[in-house]
């Protein structure tokens, strides 16, 4: 790290699937540019929100199995020497009737109350995450976050150490939010797959529509669907981040790879090698919402879009770098 100082701090990224643990250093370089080095960097799926959508509850069983995930996250943040914490919980938390039960089981695990945060915050979050380490000049991105339970668009610059954004939303649109709703079958059928196409399209059109698009030169997905789609799309053996990170995919790829998700069966799914088993039931939906955003996308743009560009940096990155 060339910065001066560092400052070792904590990032908690709680959503609707799964939960992920940043421990890094954070410094300053020179030019102002904030620099994050992994110290530690865990990811569990706990599936927080499993039935939000259908009870507006958060069950006791996912509350639990939060807590378990929790209360290492919290032993390994102590053993690390972390002076600074944050906790952000997302859509899951947003839409929970009993979310005040999430916040007192992070306060008695934690010692901290959970941020609770917008969706704009969300988004403004994933962008500082996912844009460290692209070249400003290839502005301006449009940044997707597809989560468990919503699914943030984020478009804007870098300009130096400061992002600048142009527009941000939050869609009530994931992964898991549309498998439950829409894609119960094993595989979907034709009909619930034509079915998820159509709400994509209309919910994702419609942020689209409230965004300045059109001045987007470089697309760049993140999160866990966007690089399981990478990593199918790269046909990698085993999951490789250092191979999916900046990954260039052709746009005719991703639509291709949505397609093969959603016509398998959940047991051909578990046997990819690079396929986490807390994605295995749910991948199909995420990846047929980012094919639907990359054709929206694509006519809207002014250029040409014949490729995306993964990120492994995403709002857990941007947590993190908010503590510097």
């Amino acid at each position: 790290m060339t910065g001066e100082r560092s400052l070792r701090v904590a990032g908690i990224d709680c959503g609707t699937n799964s939960i992920r643990l940043l421990v890094a250093d954070v410094a300053r370089e020179p030019d102002g540019r904030l620099r994050l080095t992994d110290v530690h960097r865990e990811m569990r799926v706990v599936r927080l929100g499993q039935g939000v959508d259908a009870t507006g509850r958060i069950s006791e069983h996912a509350l639990d199995r939060t807590w378990r995930a929790l209360a290492d996250y919290a032993a390994v943040i102590t053993a690390s020497g972390a002076v600074r914490t944050r906790m952000v919980a997302t859509s899951a938390t947003r839409d929970a009737q009993n979310r005040a039960d999430f916040v007192d089981m992070v306060r008695s695990t934690l010692g901290q109350d959970p941020e609770v945060i917008t969706g704009r915050e969300e988004a403004e979050l994933s962008f500082a995450g996912a844009v460290g380490d692209l070249d400003p000049s290839t502005g301006p991105f449009l940044v997707v976050d597809i989560g468990g339970g919503s699914t943030e668009l984020v478009v804007g610059e870098r300009d130096g150490a400061v992002n600048r954004i142009a527009g941000g939303i939050s869609l009530d649109i994931g992964c898991v939010r549309i498998t439950e709703r829409i894609l119960r079958g094993d595989p979907p059928t034709t009909a619930e797959r034509d079915e998820a196409a159509r709400w994509a399209r209309q919910i994702l059109a419609d942020g689209l529509d409230r965004l300045p698009v059109e001045r987007v030169r470089r697309l760049v997905p993140v999160s866990g669907t966007a690089t399981t789609v990478a990593a199918a799309a790269l046909r990698l053996p085993t999951y490789d981040p250092a191979r999916i990170h900046l990954a260039q995919i052709p746009v005719d790829r991703v639509h291709a790879v949505a397609q093969t998700m959603l016509g398998a069966t959940r047991a051909h799914r578990a046997a990819l090698g690079y396929m986490h088993p807390g994605r295995v039931d749910v991948i199909g939906g995420g990846a047929l919402i980012l094919s639907t955003m990359v054709d929206l996308v694509a006519r809207r743009v002014r250029g040409p879009l014949e490729t995306v560009t993964v990120s492994e940096h995403d709002i857990l990155d941007g947590i993190a770098l908010s503590l510097g």
